[in-house]
């Protein structure tokens, strides 16, 4: 049975990866339409300051969280995660069960040669892989109508949005029930660390929550204001919400 938390406004799923992985499975069984997002730093500071965004991120169907800063808060807060369940190893997690449950995957996003190097690079790498289709993430918005109509004549099973937030959760908030995916799961930059066109943290900065600083360091003028003014927005959040509740 699924827990949900609210951490700042926005509600998380209480579960583990493999927790995940059962109730994702139990969504595709259903053949009705779901929509799920992880929830870090950057995405609960929008959230706070776009009303839409926050609708769309309370009514998906999971909720995981992505970021330590975010589970380190649920302790503070008193409402403790179970655990970080990141996009990049749910992606590769269910890349390998798709393989196996025979569930058909489509790729939506990043640059036309990223996005099919990950077609390639996985169906080598999970042998029964079955990738439906895939479109790179650079439309006019008159084109919007015929990427919706050609993700859903694919029949896929499971539907990968690989573009920046909030556009993919606006995307999904439009169309999923239109498109008729039995999954649909944005992945932000996920495909280029499929493809080793980023790398990704060592494991010992992930698990210290350190994540966010590699990658600054990787790309330090783009992701500057990024981290170090709009997400410095979420350390006030948490104080406010802290003080609010041992008022």
């Amino acid at each position: 049975m699924k827990q949900r938390i609210n951490i700042l406004g926005c509600q998380i799923d209480n579960l583990s990866m493999e927790e995940t992985l059962q109730t994702i499975e139990g969504f595709i069984k259903s053949g009705q339409p779901h929509q799920h997002v992880v929830v870090n730093v950057d995405k609960l500071v929008k959230a706070s300051r776009d009303p839409e965004l926050s609708r769309i991120i309370n009514e998906c169907a999971l909720i995981n969280v992505d970021g330590m800063p975010v589970v380190w808060a649920s302790r503070v807060l008193g409402k403790p995660l179970k655990e970080r369940v990141a996009g990049v190893d749910l992606f590769e997690a269910l890349m390998q069960r798709s393989a196996e449950k025979k569930w058909r995957v489509y790729l939506l996003g990043a640059r036309e040669e990223v996005v099919s190097d990950v077609k390639q690079v996985y169906e080598k790498k999970y042998l029964g892989l079955t990738v439906a289709g895939y479109r790179n993430g650079y439309w006019k918005p008159e084109e919007e109508a015929e990427v919706v109509e050609r993700i859903k004549a694919t029949g896929a099973d499971v539907l990968f949005v690989a573009i920046s937030s909030p556009k993919k959760e606006h995307f999904l908030g439009r169309y999923q029930a239109e498109m008729k995916i039995p999954f649909a799961m944005g992945v932000g930059g996920t495909f280029d660390v499929a493809v080793g066109k980023v790398k990704r943290a060592p494991v010992w900065m992930q698990n210290a929550g350190l994540e966010w600083f590699y990658r600054f360091l990787q790309e330090p003028r783009r992701m500057f204001k990024r981290y170090f003014i709009d997400d410095m927005a979420f350390l006030w959040l948490l104080l406010k919400e802290v003080v609010r509740r041992d008022a």
